[in-house]
């Protein structure tokens, strides 16, 4: 290969294009799903009726409308004894996730967090869904699954203090 498809990164590795370009590769899918999830928790945060044991468009309806058709109905039954809390912990939750997947700061915490939300919301929200691949929360779940496994190596936080520690004498 020649020397003009050749450089060096500010971190003093030689890297060709393509080994540059397979490290943006997870970005657009870290600003899709953190983009989603800081939405999904704003908006049941501001969300006046999701926020209530009952009532129409509540957490507590919803739970005590899929408890019976969940693969886990024990885990509704724990939301159950407080919705509304459940309700404050899932959004919150979500909020975190999405701003840790979109800055990169601990991110494959951050995205190990969002595959558990939607791996239980796809076990009670979505198991009932037929076929299969029309619950959404299944495929959340599996976008997940990369950058558990990868993290976040480009325009993060975490990038930026792993080359801040190898400069250190």
């Amino acid at each position: 290969m020649s020397t003009s498809h050749r450089w060096t990164a500010g971190d003093g590795t030689t890297r060709t294009r393509r080994e540059q370009a397979g490290r943006y590769a997870l970005l657009p899918l870290r600003i899709f799903l953190g983009v989603t999830f800081v939405y999904a928790g704003l908006d049941k945060l501001t969300d006046s009726s999701f926020l209530r044991d009952s009532g129409p468009g509540s957490i507590g309806d919803l739970m005590r409308n899929v408890r019976d058709t969940s693969a886990v109905p024990w885990l509704v039954d724990l939301g159950l004894r407080n919705p509304e809390g459940f309700g404050y912990a899932l959004a919150f939750g979500e909020v975190a996730v999405g701003l840790g997947t979109l800055i990169g700061l601990l991110a494959r915490l951050a995205a190990l967090g969002g595959a558990l939300i939607s791996l239980s919301l796809w076990l009670t929200v979505s198991w009932q869904t037929e076929p299969y691949y029309y619950g959404n929360d299944l495929v959340y779940l599996m976008a997940w699954l990369p950058l558990v496994l990868a993290g976040a190596s480009v325009l993060s936080l975490d990038a930026a203090v792993s080359a801040r520690r190898r400069r250190r004498p």
